[in-house]
């Protein structure tokens, strides 16, 4: 295992995590772009951008780009998040440089008006999917309570409105202004021919002007608060309480996982016992999620509309014993030792390794070895996990519930 890194004269990154004894390989092109980059009147461009990159470039048609990595053999696909875009395509090295060259070349894209007039409506029934579905509702709308008017708050998707009310212009306008190969990288692991690599991305995008973007790393004030949504048609209902954590660069977010791990992970952890092995709840989770300048510690229920205001103040009660008396040694050590088996599981995947390569790099600008996060993490002790809890206390919430009930008691 070998970690390589180099950048073009105009800005493109490229960092891969080479093994030789891989049978795959995974490359990614990462764009530091995302929902909390957009302004109010243009919601959901990034995501709508994703979608048509794979529309077609000057020399490929849609059918030509799908059909390309259909014959290359090519697990390919994209995300878009709150603060980045990303393109991958996990193959067989054999075909490693086929993959780049194809990727390179869609990451220039046409934006044909009429390839945007018709995905448009594809958009507006994605968002109209997920409006049917309360989780999604609950999510975007317990974030925008909880950010306020911080674009973090800003939804990934947009909404119908600003989706039918944006023109391809303003898109190929955004596209100038965001994907500059200074706000791009290129991650790959596995079986991965570095020079092979560093070249084919030289002849394909060295050419690729540069400029400087800027992303406005203003601090959030999260809010507190409490609402009901009623949502007729669920049969259950959904709560979500989100809390400030540490940010993406802040050392203490070694140990914000590990206490999400301790209180909510799915299985031996403390909101597990109380709600889903005792079955009170379909589904009681914590998750902490980093971003630039702030992290978030996310609560997830679901659960049966009459037990909903109980389940809510066990949480509650969960929460208050775990910051007044802690966390046991032996819960800890458990912990970790879920953490060691998932990370060395998820490593010997490529597209597992090229994701944490990319985004450790395109966060921080920093390599972490799997050795290296592990030791972070087993280095992270009670009285860490204790001040992360003290400093980001989750009984400071701003909390949603949707589903059927009209009113759900907050717990005192």
């Amino acid at each position: 295992m070998k970690f390589r890194q180099q950048q073009l004269d105009n800005g493109l990154q490229i960092v891969a995590e080479c093994n030789p004894q891989a049978y795959t390989a995974a490359v990614c092109f990462m764009v530091r772009t995302g929902a909390r980059d957009e302004t109010p009147e243009v919601a959901g461009v990034s995501h709508f951008l994703e979608h048509m990159v794979f529309k077609g470039t000057p020399t490929r048609s849609a059918d030509d780009v799908n059909q390309r990595f259909d014959d290359l053999g090519a697990e390919h696909n994209a995300w878009t998040t709150k603060e980045h875009t990303a393109y991958y395509a996990v193959m067989l090295p054999e075909y490693q440089e086929e993959i780049v060259e194809l990727w390179a070349d869609v990451m220039r894209p046409s934006l044909r008006e009429e390839d945007f007039e018709t995905e448009k409506q594809v958009i507006i029934e994605e968002i109209r999917m997920y409006e049917d579905q309360p989780p999604f509702c609950a999510d975007e709308r317990c974030e925008k309570n909880f950010f306020g008017s911080h674009p973090l708050g800003n939804s990934v998707l947009g909404s119908v409105e600003t989706i039918r009310n944006l023109d391809v212009d303003t898109m190929r306008q955004y596209f100038r202004a965001r994907y500059s190969p200074q706000n791009m990288i290129v991650a790959a692991a596995g079986k991965i021919d570095f020079d092979n690599l560093v070249g084919t991305l030289q002849r394909e995008c060295g050419d690729w002007e540069p400029f400087e973007v800027q992303r406005q790393l203003v601090p959030p004030q999260p809010h507190d608060g409490f609402e009901v949504v009623q949502k007729a048609t669920a049969t259950q209902e959904y709560v979500i309480e989100l809390a400030t954590g540490p940010s993406a660069t802040d050392p203490r977010r070694f140990a914000a996982y590990m206490l999400a791990n301790l209180l909510g992970d799915g299985s031996g952890s403390r909101l597990y016992w109380e709600l889903l092995h005792t079955g009170c709840a379909e589904q009681a989770s914590l998750h902490y999620y980093e971003y630039d300048g702030v992290g978030v510690l996310g609560t997830w229920l679901c659960c049966e509309p009459e037990d909903a205001a109980e389940n809510l103040r066990r949480i509650q009660e969960v929460y208050r014993q775990a910051e007044k008396e802690g966390f046991s040694e032996a819960e800890l050590a458990r912990a970790k030792m879920k953490f060691n088996s998932r990370m060395v599981l998820a490593s010997e995947r490529p597209q597992s390794r090229m994701a944490s390569v990319g985004m450790n790099w395109l966060r921080r600008g920093e390599y972490r070895s799997v050795k290296q996060d592990l030791d972070e993490y087993n280095a992270v002790t009670l009285r860490d996990v204790a001040e992360v809890l003290a400093e980001f206390p989750l009984t400071r919430h701003n909390t949603i519930a949707i589903g059927p009930l009209a009113d759900v008691q907050p717990p005192a």
